[in-house]
């Protein structure tokens, strides 16, 4: 099967280059204009304040920044980030341990904050507002509730789906931040800035395919530039031309719209196996054979945003734009 590339799960070889490509103040992170202005005013207020920066909601599809924006407001605050996903804290005790080993205005960063169980969620409400946490010890007439003092500190959530948090949780949070996808010329900003930071020579024509065919996500961008960097490499290309990029998505079989190959059987299932449309999450993820929320956070948002699936109340339906492209 085709290498697919996609926001999703990463290897440990991607996260190390992914580290080394990610912008190193927020005068080099590009797009997201209105978000980096809020934060940067918010970090400057808590530098001034000599105080925890409040905490922050970040929601928006995978691969537009979040975790690069929550190593900035670390580095611009001076004070150390702890990085934990979501679906890792199990227990009670899990997220216990880690607010009790926070400094003094350090970054909490949650990622996928929205796969958390609600039990475990509930432990952030008093730690969140009084910076303090309340146990319960105990069971029945015994129980008792011991509460343990924490050092202030900022929390930032990240979510894909942010109407999936519960409204205590969402309420805490002092800003909500929401991210877009990136235009074309903002893509073909950072594959510049990066292909200078990898040694590479890019030429104009093959920047502005790359970041056509990013779907507008700089992560799936970053990782299209190190797939052509190599096939130009193999290939004794000293730089990166048209030809190269399009020999390269070919092998990886993106096409022109900068779908893969999942997201062409999405569109073709609908189109052979239930007429184009209306067809509910669950009965496409059982013809599919994928996770219906891998769809819904990983596929879906793109599509609509092309304009190339619609949801209606009885479900999605394709567009004349994806009959045409298929």
């Amino acid at each position: 099967m085709a290498d697919r590339i996609v926001a999703g799960d990463l290897t440990q070889t991607d996260r190390e280059q992914e580290a080394q490509l990610r912008p190193q103040n927020f005068s080099e992170f590009i797009g997201q204009n209105k978000v980096v202005d809020n934060i940067d005013l918010m970090v400057k207020s808590a530098v001034m304040r000599k105080a925890a920066m409040d905490h922050v909601l970040l929601s928006g599809p995978p691969g537009l920044g979040k975790t690069s924006l929550a190593m900035l407001i670390s580095k611009a605050l001076g004070s150390e980030l702890h990085l934990v996903s979501g679906p890792a804290i199990e227990k009670k005790g899990d997220i216990a341990a880690v607010l009790t080993n926070l400094k003094p205005k350090d970054v909490l960063f949650i990622d996928e904050i929205h796969r958390m169980h609600i039990t475990v969620e509930e432990i952030l409400y008093s730690a969140m507002e009084d910076f303090r946490l309340d146990i319960l010890i105990g069971q029945g007439a015994s129980a008792r509730t011991m509460q343990i003092d924490l050092a202030p500190f900022t929390l930032i959530g990240a979510t894909t789906r942010s109407g999936l948090l519960s409204n205590p949780l969402r309420d805490r949070f002092m800003a909500h931040l929401n991210f877009d996808f990136y235009e074309p010329e903002q893509l073909a900003k950072i594959l510049m800035n990066n292909a200078h930071k990898m040694n590479i020579i890019l030429s104009e024509e093959a920047k502005t395919q790359i970041a056509k065919r990013s779907r507008g996500t700089p992560r799936i961008a970053n990782r299209i530039l190190r797939r052509v960097r190599d096939f130009a490499l193999v290939n004794g290309s000293p730089k990166i031309e048209s030809n190269e990029v399009k020999a390269a998505l070919s092998l990886l079989d993106i096409d022109d719209l900068g779908l893969d190959s999942m997201d062409r059987k999405i569109l073709n299932v609908m189109k052979n196996y239930y007429q184009g449309g209306p067809v509910g999450i669950d009965a496409l993820s059982a013809t599919l054979g994928e996770d219906k929320q891998t769809i819904e956070d990983v596929y879906e948002p793109y599509l609509l945003k092309e304009g190339l699936i619609l949801r209606t109340p009885r479900g999605r339906v394709l567009s004349e734009l994806a009959l045409k492209h298929i």
